[in-house]
Formats: structure tokens, sequence, C-alpha cells
């Protein structure tokens, strides 16, 4: 959970900012299984990130949030346009952290010390159920937070975490080899949103290779996978007599933060930039 960013933006926009993807996730057994949604699925919403190399990526699709987050305690400043958001030219996205500041931007903090982006489709798409997935490598080390998750449309007027949000993925660089997914809702969030991790077998790395993470997210029900293979499932059951906010529409959102309270702070071992390549994203009912 990143609660709301401080930054400097259209009221309008800023009211969607408010929050990233999950706290400390509690650590629960995860099913397994294998994902058997059907091939023949309609898509409803796809980015492959195709175009030129320095393309900044399709403002019918995306939204760029600007700022810093003051209440995750994260580091980085998330800038506008093409500066750390660019497509690659061979079919990716790239998310660049970077330890810099050109812009002289302020943080919560101060100076920024880094700079890194932010996208979501608010406004532009949102579902309600679906096969959400994406396919990405991630980046590595101590303080590097990349995150691929989802809001409620209406946290603008309920606020968090009565929106909801569902992370499908996120990494904390202190642990290589594992991804976590979680849920977040009223009575169950931050530090005590719900959910699991799946890690690679052998001390595998996730930044070596692209992997595909997604949710198959149904009435009731929500399953989280790491390269077709079901790791949890949540339902109502889990949350403890609390408001099951999962029935009505969300949207996406793509980020790489550079610390945080879950994270912590980039030390010596850290090397910068990193990126966050992502293949593609894809929607299916």
């Amino acid at each position: 959970m990143r609660i709301p960013l401080r930054r400097r933006l259209p009221l309008a926009t800023a009211a969607l900012l408010c929050l990233g993807a999950g706290l400390m996730p509690a650590a629960q057994a995860a099913d397994t299984g294998t994902d058997g949604r059907a091939a023949a699925a309609a898509v409803t919403f796809s980015d492959d990130f195709d175009g030129a190399a320095g393309s900044a990526v399709d403002g019918s699709k995306w939204q760029i949030e600007t700022g810093d987050n003051v209440n995750n305690h994260e580091r980085q400043y998330y800038t506008s346009g093409n500066k750390n958001a660019a497509l690659d030219g061979q079919g990716h996205l790239v998310i660049t952290a970077r330890k810099e500041n050109p812009g002289n931007y302020n943080c919560w903090y101060g100076s920024c010390e880094y700079t890194s982006a932010r996208l979501n489709t608010s406004g532009k798409f949102s579902t309600t159920h679906g096969h959400v997935e994406a396919r990405m490598k991630i980046p590595r080390g101590q303080g590097i937070w990349p995150a691929f998750w989802m809001l409620g449309d209406d946290i603008g007027s309920v606020g968090w975490p009565n929106s909801g949000e569902i992370d499908i993925m996120e990494n904390v660089g202190f642990e290589p080899s594992t991804v976590h997914g979680t849920i977040h809702g009223p009575g169950y969030s931050g530090s005590g949103g719900i959910g699991a991790g799946y890690s690679l077998p052998g001390g595998q790395a996730f930044a070596d290779d692209f992997h595909t993470f997604a949710v198959d997210w149904s009435p009731n029900s929500i399953k989280w996978s790491v390269d077709g293979t079901v790791y949890q499932t949540r339902t109502p059951a889990d949350v403890g007599g609390n408001q099951w906010v999962f029935e009505k529409p969300f949207f996406v959102i793509l980020n790489l933060a550079v610390g945080g309270y879950w994270p912590g702070d980039p030390d010596g071992s850290t090397q910068l930039p990193q990126q966050l390549i992502v293949d593609y994203v894809r929607v299916s009912d």
C-alpha cells in the first residue's frame, strides 16, 4: 500500500494518485494450481508498447503521474512525459529509476535524490473482473520497489482503503527471489493487507528474466499467478468480516519506486539506474 502522493498536479488528477502498492503483506498459505482461463477470452485492454525508441507511452491508454510520496517515505520524484518512462523501440516500455535531480524537484525530505515514473489507466480504462496480466522483467537492488497493481475507480469519492486495492505484483529488492500479491480494503490495509508471496525455486532472481504476473478476478474470488502457476486465492471469507470491495471497476497502475517503509532506502550496494521492463499489459474477460 502506497498512501497518497504529495504532488503538484491538477486537482482532478490528484485525487486519483492517492496510493501505491502494498506495504508489508501478511504472509499466508497459498493455493497452487494452473491458470485455467479460457484461451478464447476477449481482450478488453492491450498495450504491446510498440513504437519508436524514446517515445512516450500512448496517451489514449495511460496518464503519467507526477510528484513524490510522503506517506510511504519513498525517495523518488515521478516525472512527466518520457523522462523516466519511454518505449525502447523493441516492443517494451522501460521505466527507469535514476539517482539524479535535473529538474530541481522538491520532495518531502528536501531536494529529491531520485527520479522515476508511475502511470495509470484512470479515466481511460477500467474493468470489473477479468484476467489482468503483464509480462515484465523487474529491476534489482536494495530499496528498489516495482509494482503492478489496481485501484478502485471510486477512490476520488470514497478514499483509500474503501476504494480497494489489488496488488498483482510487488517486489522489494531485499527479496530478489520473491514477489507478493495482496488485497487492501477497509479493515485490512497497509501492513494488515491480505496476501502471500511466491518464490522462484533454487534461489533464482526475478530480475534475471521476464516473468508473467496475473490475477484472475471473478465475482467473490481473486487468484494470483506467476508464469501460469496460481499461488493464492482470496474470497470474502478471507477479510475477517470486513467489507469485500472488489465487485466494481478498477484501473491499472505501473510504477517503480525507490525507498519507502517496506523496501527501505537504497544503500551502498544499490546500483542505479535500475529499469522495470514491460513487454505487454493485457486485460481480457
